[in-house]
């Protein structure tokens, strides 16, 4: 196995047959995508990520180029409840199968359990660990109990409370004026 920090670009199809295995420790800064949804916090945290390549038959029996992706990592988020920090951990295992053409990954990829993208033998193994780690972020990041009580109503102390709205009946009835029908 190649320890490397960074994830390097690679051979999809050279990982596959060569059952290739690397694993590293990457830090959140360098991932511009990530630090911005955790608004510049954390970038000393690590990402640990591992990947293995394979050559599994298709449908039809013929090889094809497969790598599995783990990454685990923790990012520091806003809690939306509290609005104080919450460290989100993410951890990802992912199987991602490559066929030859856009046209054939997207028709395969719909009806596929594992994720299906076009080889290439300069892979961006970085950007797919910033997606991935994208995608499984929570859409609302809390905390299971947050820490300090959660203020649930919002009221200002030289908030003035509106005068009563008069009915528009009652206007158009004081139009008319008094014994008019």
């Amino acid at each position: 196995m190649t320890t490397n920090l960074r994830p390097p670009k690679l051979d999809v199809k050279h990982a596959g047959q060569s059952s290739q295995q690397l694993a590293g420790q990457d830090t959140l800064s360098n991932y511009e995508r990530l630090m911005e949804e955790t608004q510049g916090v954390g970038g000393q945290n690590v990402v640990n990520w591992t990947l293995r390549g394979a050559l599994q038959p298709d449908a039809k029996g013929l090889p094809q180029a497969w790598l599995f992706l783990s990454v685990d990592t923790v990012l520091p988020l806003t809690c939306q409840r509290c609005l104080g920090p919450v460290d989100v951990p993410v951890q990802i295992e992912r199987a991602f199968r490559f066929v030859e053409t856009e046209a054939q990954a997207e028709q395969e990829d719909d009806e596929s359990p594992e994720d299906v993208l076009v080889l290439s033998r300069d892979f961006d193994l970085a950007a797919l660990i910033e997606d991935e780690v994208l995608m499984d972020l929570p859409v609302v990041p809390r905390h299971d109990s947050c820490p300090m009580p959660v203020k649930l109503a919002v009221a200002d102390a030289d908030f003035e409370e509106a005068s009563p709205k008069l009915s528009p009946f009652a206007v158009l009835a004081g139009l008319k004026g008094p014994g008019k029908h």
